[in-house]
Order: structure tokens, then C-alpha cells, then sequence
């Protein structure tokens, strides 16, 4: 179908949702005031297990867990539609693919520049085509070249103070209803479904990240560092596993509080079990 009076570039205009759904907006326009915060603990036992056999099998392409988390949460939010909804100008839209940005640090130390990578998915990619994305995506923002977000931030930074207030007020117009460049937007992280950061990687413990009322991101995944902690059993023993505190930050004026249970626990399943990865992003899973 082609697009419709209302629609934006990058999503369609939801014209039957429930009553819930569509006042919610008008009695609370900001994402950063609609933000609920999930906190979940993954057992990594079966991860561990798949990445050394992954591994084994491409010693010299090596498979990480961000990898794998990446790649599951890009299932879980194409298998849940509703997650790859978002709310502009009062006004909910679906999402026409479902994406995730991270940033990637080219030199670890505390004047190490950053660069911005994103996956864009079409549903048939399995983990080893995230693998590959990945992989190309972070080799690149690790090179001298820059990427466009990077080069649009570098052009703002540059405007005299006196504009920057003007070109400021004048990009909010546009972020609002949805004339954004495509220049621009296809290089802004908050532009897609989901924006994951891997705090793990330099060190830290998961925790909640706010969202942002620029751009149309309505997912934030905050992913810890794995390490050993205790898992108790019904009667009260303890065992310690490898595992992964991951926070989910999302708006909840998507979906209800039930939608919401039931896509954690997708999540979940595909971490615990990782061989589901090998299947098409959008071929359903039994949770």
C-alpha cells in the first residue's frame, strides 16, 4: 500500500487503535514523561555454551554477546509489533522497519572519540547476518572515516552561537512533524526502533536511561556487565551463574502493562535459548 494523507516517511499513521491509545497522547505529549523502566536478569549458561561452539566453528570471526542480545531484541521487537510503534506530535505511528543503534567508543580512554552504528533489518536476517552487520558497522565507525551523524553534529557545532539558537528552534519544527532531512534522520540514533547501550564493555552495571522527546526511539536497552552472580532455586539453594542485568527503558503509551510482560518474556526465552537466533527475525517462537 503506498502512503497515505498523514503518514510520515518513516512510519504509518494508526487510524484504528484503541480509545486509550489515542488519548493518551493528547493528555501526555512527552515521551520523557511516559517512560516505564524494566529490569530483567539472564541466566547466560546456554549463551556461553553457543558461543563457544559458534566460535569454534569461525575462530578468526569471532561471535560476542552483545552480538547475541542485539540480535534478540531485534526479534522480540519484530515478533511484537507494538514495540516498534512511536508517538510524534501527539500522534502514534507503526514503525516502517524495525532498527537498532548503538555507539561504538573507536579508543577506550577518556578522550576516545565515539561513533554511531545502526542495524536496519527487513525480518528474513538470522544472527549471522547481525553478526556480519555488526561487525562491518563497528569496523567502520573504528576507521578515520566519519559517519553521518557524526559529520551532521560536526556542521551544527560549527554554526555561530547567535543561528545555533535559530537552526535549534527551526529542527524541533521538523523532528515534530516528522521533515526531517532523510540526510539527517538515517544518521540520528534516535531515529530508530531501539537504542541499546553495552555499559558492560566499560565496566558498568545496568540501569535505567531516560528516553528522548527528539527523534521517534521508544526502546532503550541498557546492557551490564556479565558476571557471576546468585540464582536461588524454590526451596531456597543457591547457585552461581554467569549472567546479564539488561534495563529496558520504553514508553508506555504504546501498549498495555500485559504487552509489555509478554514481550520481556520473549526476550528472555531467546537468550536462554540461543539456537532460536539461527531462524529468521520475523519466524515465530512458542513462550
Amino acid at each position: 500500500m503506498g502512503r497515505k494523507l498523514g503518514d510520515r516517511r518513516d512510519g504509518k499513521k494508526l487510524r484504528t487503535i484503541h480509545a486509550m491509545h489515542a488519548v493518551m497522547p493528547l493528555m501526555y505529549p512527552n515521551r520523557c514523561d511516559n517512560e516505564a523502566f524494566i529490569s530483567e536478569r539472564i541466566d547466560l549458561t546456554n549463551v556461553n555454551a553457543y558461543l563457544e561452539k559458534k566460535n569454534a566453528e569461525n575462530p578468526e570471526y569471532r561471535y560476542n554477546l552483545f552480538q547475541v542480545i542485539v540480535t534478540a531484541v531485534l526479534k522480540t521487537l519484530t515478533l511484537r509489533p507494538k514495540m516498534n510503534r512511536f508517538i510524534a506530535n501527539k500522534t502514534m505511528y507503526l514503525r516502517n522497519e524495525v532498527s537498532a543503534a548503538f555507539t561504538v567508543k573507536k579508543i577506550f580512554s577518556d578522550n576516545g572519540a565515539e561513533a554511531l552504528a545502526q542495524v536496519r533489518t527487513k525480518g528474513h536476517e538470522t544472527i549471522d547476518d547481525i553478526h556480519d552487520e555488526i561487525y562491518r558497522q563497528v569496523s567502520f565507525c573504528r576507521s578515520d572515516e566519519l559517519d553521518s551523524g557524526t559529520k551532521s553534529m560536526d556542521f551544527v557545532a560549527a554554526i555561530p552561537g547567535f543561528l545555533m539558537q535559530l537552526v535549534g528552534a527551526g529542527a524541533r519544527f521538523l523532528d515534530r512533524h516528522g521533515w526531517m532531512p532523510k540526510a539527517v534522520s538515517d544518521g540520528d540514533p534516535y531515529y530508530c526502533t531501539v537504542v541499546l547501550s553495552n555499559l558492560g564493555s566499560i565496566k558498568l552495571h545496568a540501569g535505567y536511561h531516560h528516553l528522548t522527546n527528539w527523534g521517534t526511539c521508544s526502546v532503550f536497552v541498557a546492557i551490564g556487565e556479565a558476571k557471576k552472580r546468585p540464582f536461588y532455586d524454590d526451596d531456597g539453594t543457591v547457585h552461581m551463574k554467569d549472567s546479564v542485568d539488561i534495563g529496558l527503558t520504553i514508553d508506555e503509551r504504546l501498549a498495555d502493562g500485559y504487552y509489555y510482560s509478554r514481550t520481556v518474556q520473549l526476550l528472555k526465552k531467546l537468550l536462554e535459548n540461543p539456537e532460536l537466533l539461527e531462524r529468521p527475525l520475523n519466524e515465530e517462537v512458542a513462550y
